[in-house]
């Protein structure tokens, strides 16, 4: 299944957007029980941003790892550093690496704010987003490199 929340000539989808790149970009593919993990930590988190990080290798997801937001804020994230240093040792004892971030915006579309583009930290990971706006979470997915942003699809199998 992609994930298409918004179709491109909705209004509320980010892609007229200035700074966002679209191009054919191969998808994040999410395993079904990484996904729906995901996504039940940003409810949990709810009404605070929740956070986490993804774990595989290259558009591959394999797993989700839930973080606590240490920031405690509606608007704003800050994965614990601790659980972003475990995380990253598990991967690598497991032959795998952080590929990315996500949080959610409790309500806002799901497109990154100048705060997700200026905190950026890796051009090579995958920026996904959880809004909770509407009835059911829309997710989508950008790589953020030098200030511009690009979506790519996001698949689960």
């Amino acid at each position: 299944m992609t994930t298409s929340p918004t179709s491109p000539t909705s209004p509320t989808s980010p892609t007229n957007t200035p700074g966002l790149r679209s191009a054919a970009r191969p998808p994040l593919v999410f395993g079904s029980a990484a996904f729906a993990r995901m996504i039940g930590h940003m409810y949990d988190g709810y009404p605070l941003e929740a956070c986490g990080l993804i774990v595989g290798t290259g558009n591959r997801v394999e797993r989700f790892v839930p973080c606590r937001n240490v920031a405690a804020s509606a608007r704003v994230y800050t994965i614990d550093p601790k659980e972003h240093l475990r995380a990253e040792m598990a991967a690598e004892d497991d032959g795998l690496e952080v590929i990315g971030v996500v949080h959610s915006h409790t309500h806002s579309e799901p497109y990154p704010s100048p705060t997700d583009v200026a905190q950026a930290p890796d051009p090579g990971w995958h920026y996904v987003i959880v809004s909770l706006k509407r009835e059911a979470p829309e997710s989508r997915s950008y790589r953020i490199v030098d200030g511009t942003i690009f979506e790519e699809p996001i698949s689960v199998v």
